[in-house]
């Protein structure tokens, strides 16, 4: 018999910090604006890469939900 493993939406991001997230919301910025130039360069090449860019794109929505469930908990600087 073989294991089936649910998997979430690839379109959706995480919308809890996953274990071991940073809670700094300098470093959830940094990781937004990481993903998001990454997008762009995936982007801006000959052949595009629209899963990679995708794909970067998730992970900085990911890490802004992060950033605004700090900043609402009163974690911001």
């Amino acid at each position: 018999m073989s294991m089936v493993i649910p998997l979430a939406s690839r379109s959706a991001a995480p919308s809890l910090p996953a274990t071991g997230a940073p809670t700094d919301p300098h470093q959830a910025f940094a990781d937004a604006h990481n993903a998001l130039s990454m997008a762009a360069y995936y982007l801006r090449q000959p052949t595009a890469n629209l899963p990679g860019a995708t794909r970067k794109a998730a992970q900085a929505l990911a890490a802004l939900r992060r950033l605004d469930s700090l900043v609402v908990q009163g974690g911001a600087v």
